[in-house]
């Protein structure tokens, strides 16, 4: 039996908003780089800190947007790309 319409809007708000985390991290992880010059040698330990916990952070963001991807039947073409 397919899910209530209702559910799928859920999940869909949920996909919507761990997107736009996903970005403003990216966006942030990629302000630091640019930063640096795009290269880890030249950050600071701090920012080499900070840099390592966005980057986890975005990771799991990515493993949670995957896990909806797969609940939500979106596959290749449907799915956004998030490299």
């Amino acid at each position: 039996m397919p899910e209530p319409e209702s559910s799928q809007l859920a999940l869909v708000q949920r996909y919507q908003k761990l997107v736009e985390a996903y970005e403003a991290l990216d966006s942030q992880i990629d302000e630091l780089v640019s930063e640096s010059r795009g290269r880890a040698a030249q950050m600071s330990d701090a920012d080499l800190n900070h840099y390592r916990e966005l980057a986890r952070k975005r990771s799991e963001l990515l493993n949670d947007m995957r896990l909806l991807e797969q609940q939500l039947n979106l596959t290749g073409g449907d799915a956004p790309n998030a490299n």
